[in-house]
C-alpha cells in the first residue's frame, strides 16, 4: 500500500463521497470501515441542492438518485392546531438548478458503496476494519493504527488521513482528548416509514406540532400502482434534563406502544399519524444529541469531516449535505494545494468555524426556530399567523438558515462547479 495514499476511517455517506472525490481528481485513497458487512440501514433523509449538485458533478445524477428516492417539492411547518404557519416550493420548483431529494439513507449509501468499488475497485474499502487512533511521523506523513474485527492490528502508512467516523470518532478523540462528552439537549426521536398516500404536493416535508412535541413526514419513494409511498416518519418529544436518554440506544428497535399513545392527539382531516404509526414494520429510538464545535479539525496530516467534525442536530436536514460538502470542499483544495497538511490547514481556516455555527443555528432548532417563535407569542394557538409572526419575518428567517448552511438559491446557482470538470491534483507533496 502506498505511502502517498489518503487513508479514510469510516465508510459512511461522508468517507465514500471523499473516495469517489479523490478518484475524480487522481488520488489514491482506501477506505477503512469498522463493520464486516454494509447493510441499507436507517431511514430518511433529505440531500439539499447543494450536495445534490455534487453528486451530479461526480456523475450520480436524477436516474440514480429516482432509484434511491424522490425529489421534494415542498418544506412546510404547521401548527399543532392543524393550521399552516410556512411554506415554501423546495429544489428545482424553487427555483434551483438541482433537486432536493428526500432518500432512504441506506439504499441512498448502498449505492455510494457499489459506486466506489466499480469505479475505484473491490479493495477500495477494507470492511471489517477500524482505524483506533493514529501516529504523525517525522516527514509529514501519517500512519493509521488498524484493528481488525478479528482483533488483529495493524500499521498502515499514508500521505493524510481523514476521520469520516462519525459521532463516536476514534480519530477525533485522540485529535482531541479533552472533548467535552456528547450533549444531550432534552429530546428524543422515534423514527420508522411506513406505507401511505403522500399529503399535500405528494412530495412534501412536513413538520408538524411544537417545538417540544412535533412530527416530521415526507415520502421517499415514488408512489407505487396504488398510489402509496414509503413515507418516512420522526416522532419527537422533549423532556427535563433529568431524563435519562443514555438508556436510548442509537437506532434501537422499539415497540409503538412504548412511545405512539404521545401521539394520539395528531389527528386531522388530512393527517391520521396514529393511524400511519400503527401500518410501519418497525420503529427506531434514538436521542438527538451532538457535540460542541472544535477549535480545528486539523492535526498535521490528518483531519476531520462529517460527523467527526461537526455533529449536528437533524432539525436542518442538512448534515449528510454537509458531509458531501465537506469531501468536495476538501477536494477543491487538494487540487489547488496538493495532497499536503497545507491544503487540511486551509480547509480548516475555510470552514470549521462557520460549520460551526451552523451546528449551532441546528441546536437551536434550526429551520424548525419558527416553531418556538409561535409558542413564544402565541401558545400554539392562532387564526391568522401574519398577526403572529409576519411573512417577511418568516422569510427572513428561513433566509438565514439557508444562507449560513450553504444553500441560498442565487447564490448557489451562480456559483461555479465546486471542482472544476476535468481537474486533476498535479501539484506533488512537499
Amino acid at each position: 500500500m502506498s505511502q502517498d495514499k489518503v487513508l479514510i476511517a469510516g465508510g459512511g455517506i461522508g468517507g465514500l463521497a471523499l473516495a469517489l472525490t479523490l478518484h475524480q481528481i487522481g488520488v489514491e485513497c482506501t477506505v477503512f470501515e469498522s463493520v464486516r458487512e454494509l447493510r441499507p440501514l436507517g431511514v430518511g433523509i433529505n440531500l439539499q441542492p447543494n450536495a445534490v449538485r455534487e453528486l451530479e458533478d461526480l456523475g450520480i445524477g436524477e436516474a440514480e438518485m429516482d432509484k434511491v428516492g424522490i425529489p421534494a417539492r415542498e418544506w412546510a411547518l404547521v401548527g399543532l392546531n392543524g393550521r399552516e404557519i410556512y411554506a415554501e416550493p423546495r429544489g428545482k420548483l424553487a427555483g434551483y438548478n438541482w433537486h432536493q431529494y428526500a432518500v432512504h439513507r441506506g439504499e441512498f449509501h448502498m449505492m455510494l458503496y457499489r459506486t466506489v468499488i466499480e469505479r475505484l475497485g473491490p479493495d477500495a474499502v477494507r470492511l471489517g476494519r477500524k482505524v483506533t487512533g493514529y501516529r504523525k511521523e517525522a516527514d509529514g506523513s501519517v500512519v493509521a493504527l488498524v484493528e481488525g474485527a478479528d482483533g488483529e492490528r495493524s500499521e498502515v502508512p499514508g500521505r493524510l488521513l481523514i476521520g469520516a467516523d462519525g459521532i463516536h470518532s476514534s480519530v477525533r478523540a485522540q485529535m482531541h482528548p479533552g472533548q467535552p462528552p456528547i450533549r444531550w439537549g432534552g429530546t428524543i426521536m422515534w423514527r420508522g416509514t411506513a406505507k401511505g398516500v403522500p399529503i399535500r404536493t405528494g412530495s412534501s416535508f412536513v413538520g408538524l406540532g411544537t417545538s417540544r412535541h412535533r412530527v416530521v413526514l415526507y415520502p421517499i419513494s415514488h408512489p407505487d400502482e396504488h398510489g402509496l409511498s414509503d413515507i418516512n416518519w420522526i416522532a419527537e418529544q422533549t423532556y427535563d434534563t433529568d431524563h435519562d436518554w443514555t438508556k436510548s440506544g442509537w437506532f434501537r428497535p422499539v415497540e409503538l406502544s412504548e412511545f405512539a399513545h404521545e401521539f394520539d392527539g395528531f389527528v386531522y382531516d388530512w393527517l391520521d399519524l396514529p393511524e400511519l404509526l400503527a401500518k410501519s414494520d418497525v420503529a427506531y429510538e434514538n436521542p438527538m444529541i451532538d457535540r460542541d464545535p472544535l477549535p480545528t479539525w486539523v492535526d498535521g496530516p490528518v483531519a476531520l469531516i462529517g460527523d467527526a467534525a461537526h455533529p449536528m442536530y437533524p432539525t436542518g436536514s442538512n448534515g449528510a449535505s454537509q458531509a458531501i460538502m465537506d469531501a468536495r470542499m476538501l477536494g477543491r483544495i487538494l487540487i489547488e494545494r496538493g495532497v499536503t497538511s497545507e491544503a487540511l490547514n486551509t480547509f480548516d481556516e475555510e470552514f470549521c468555524g462557520p460549520i460551526g455555527q451552523v451546528a449551532m443555528r441546528n441546536r437551536g432548532a434550526g429551520p424548525f426556530g419558527l416553531l418556538n417563535m409561535v409558542d413564544e407569542r402565541c401558545g400554539g394557538q392562532f387564526e391568522d399567523i401574519d398577526a403572529v409572526i409576519p411573512a417577511d419575518e418568516r422569510s427572513a428567517f428561513m433566509f438565514a438558515y439557508k444562507q449560513a448552511a450553504g444553500f441560498a438559491k442565487d447564490r448557489l446557482n451562480a456559483a461555479p462547479r465546486t471542482i472544476p470538470e476535468g481537474a486533476r491534483v498535479t501539484r506533488e507533496p512537499a
